[in-house]
């Protein structure tokens, strides 16, 4: 039989015992009320007519004894005492002892004829006297029979409740006894195997799969309990199968990790060392392992400590970090690392990586680089200013023709001589940036005079182009601490690129705005744009782009040191045929 049809029956059986039971109680409380308004009514209306009968017989008695009075109210009388007591014989009979008194009148009617046929006096007739005496006791006797019969009808009435109290009582008592006994049963039968997979689950929850499962009698219970096992045998395989998978994930990721050409740290989100990979343990020159140890203390830079705070936090690094210096089997090495966040797809900070790269070599042909630029320039430049300044005394002295060809021959070497001159400043400065010997005077710099200047010195240029220059400066904008000529140069290049890749009738804007503790201003135009594949290589010296090229490739190399060496940084965003967006980070 099926659980829910047993658990049916059972409530079932004992509902119906309770309402049978209640029933049963109903219908004899109904009964007993209604016998007992019959038996109230019919004694009621028995003292009724007693009395009645007495107050009638009185007057017979009285007109009897007034010899005055006429026989006409007395047959009256007599037949109004008649139909009395035949309306009491109707109802009760002999259990009201009417009977006894109707009997007694007629024997008291008899005498009362006697007497007057002999014309005695009533007052002395004894048999008279005696028959009266009779009725009245006779009546008397009935309306004490009646409050007998009452007294008895109210025993009866209490004997017969307390015989429905116990039967109700009787029935309530089986009800709970069949309830307790049929809720133990549930309880045995359905309550232990529950109780059962409840303890089944929690294991199962633990990661303990061999679990053993209880038998019953219940169909339902015994399905559930197949199907549990069959759940747990699956989480069983399934569990076996992703411990399977995740080591083989991690092996991958374990080979992935080992294979790749620069130093790779994972940190977790107490800033410790989970994991180095066997290059990064080569270029720090780590014989022991540091696992578990800080990233600062490991390192032995201090520094470090808040640049990992921030990064996991969520945060990026405001500017590109120093090389980390490190002795290393008595060799000095030059590494550059970088600090990058792991979260959880759903937000989350897991920890950070941090990859380093060995730039020792590239660190020191940069420096050579650098040192035969700014040597070179140096002696590239006197000469080149002897020449200047001999040709401007020799064309001072040459007079052609305005048409002449030798006329358009000395203008394009003076042109040229100027480029080259601009060529060898740009070399020495580029050169100054990045040996660390260009300093700043910094100076508080308003954004809107700063933006408005590098408008108006442009104004002609973007007019002769009929290119619409604009300025949008999102209020209030802070002001920073900057050297002013060294940005006007920034801009300068900035507005001059976007000037030679903007078709006539585009428009270019200046635009500033606030992000955080940054000052964003950027330069944008409508223009060609840039090839995705050109923007990672924009900002390196000696690089050109585009199709309209022009200079050596120092003017946003150039760019890029000026605002790294105010602490800023500096990108670009761009989609070929849409515009170009060069932009400058500064701290407000």
């Amino acid at each position: 039989m099926k659980l829910r049809t047993r658990l049916f029956l059972s409530i079932s059986a004992l509902v119906t015992v309770a309402l049978l039971g209640l029933l049963l109680g109903l219908v004899s409380v109904l009964q007993m009320a209604t016998v007992q308004q019959v038996m109230v009514r019919d004694a009621t209306h028995t003292l009724e007519l007693g009395l009645k009968l007495r107050q009638n017989l009185g007057e017979q008695l009285n007109l009897i004894l007034n010899k005055d009075s006429g026989t006409q109210h007395l047959a009256a009388l007599q037949g109004d005492f008649q139909t009395l007591l035949n309306e009491g014989l109707e109802r009760g009979g002999e259990r009201t002892g009417f009977s006894k008194a109707s009997r007694n009148y007629q024997t008291f009617l008899q005498a009362y004829r006697d007497s007057s046929l002999s014309g005695q006096s009533v007052i002395g007739d004894q048999p008279l006297w005696s028959a009266f005496n009779q009725v009245r006791t006779d009546l008397v006797d009935s309306h004490r029979q009646t409050l007998d019969h009452i007294t008895q009808g109210e025993e009866q009435a209490r004997d017969r409740a307390l015989l429905i109290s116990g039967m109700l009582g009787l029935m309530g008592l089986t009800v709970l006894v069949l309830g307790f006994i049929t809720a133990h049963n549930i309880a045995r039968r359905f309550g232990h195997p529950i109780e059962a997979l409840a303890k089944a689950a929690d294991q199962v929850g633990q990661g303990n799969f061999d679990v053993t499962l209880p038998v019953t009698h219940a169909t339902e219970l015994n399905q559930l309990t197949r199907r549990f096992g069959l759940m747990a045998d699956a989480l069983r395989r399934h569990q076996a199968t992703n411990i399977d998978e995740l080591l083989a994930g991690q092996q991958r990721l374990q080979a992935v990790l080992d294979s790749i050409d620069d130093g790779l740290l994972i940190i977790d989100q107490q800033g410790r060392l989970e994991h180095l990979n066997p290059v990064a343990q080569r270029q720090l020159g780590w014989v022991d392992s540091r696992l578990g140890v800080g990233l600062a203390e490991a390192l032995q830079r201090p520094e470090l400590e808040q640049q990992l705070r921030q990064v996991l936090r969520g945060g990026s690094l405001d500017r590109p970090p120093e090389d980390l210096s490190l002795e290393v089997d008595d060799e000095s090495r030059l590494l550059t690392y970088s600090l990058t966040p792991v979260s959880h797809p759903q937000g989350p900070i897991l920890g950070a990586v941090m990859v380093l790269h060995d730039v020792t070599e590239q660190r020191a042909f940069e420096r050579v680089r650098s040192e035969f630029v700014l040597r070179a320039s140096h002696e590239l430049r006197t000469p080149i200013t002897g020449m200047h300044m001999a040709f401007g005394l020799l064309r001072e002295r040459l007079k052609f023709p305005a048409e002449a060809r030798e006329s358009d021959l000395v203008e394009t070497i003076g042109e040229e001589m100027q480029r080259l001159t601009q060529l060898i400043n740009d070399l020495l400065n580029f050169s100054r940036y990045q040996s660390g010997l260009q300093k700043l005077e910094l100076a508080p710099c308003p954004i809107d005079d700063l933006l408005d200047r590098a408008r108006l010195r442009y104004q002609e240029q973007t007019d002769d182009k009929q290119i619409e220059l604009v300025t949008d400066l999102e209020l209030p904008l802070p002001r920073i601490q900057a050297d002013v000529a060294q940005l006007d140069r920034v801009l300068d290049n900035l507005l001059h690129n976007a000037i030679r890749h903007t078709a006539s009738g585009g428009r270019i804007r200046l635009h500033a705005r606030r992000h955080a503790e940054r000052v964003i201003i950027s330069v944008e135009d409508d223009g060609e744009g840039i090839a995705y594949g050109q923007q990672g290589r924009i900002f390196e010296p000696f690089v050109q782009v585009g199709r309209k090229k022009g200079g050596a490739g120092l003017g946003l190399a150039l760019c890029k040191e000026i605002v790294q060496l105010h602490g800023g940084r500096m990108g670009v965003f761009s989609r070929p045929g849409q515009g170009t967006q060069f932009y400058m980070a500064l701290p407000a």
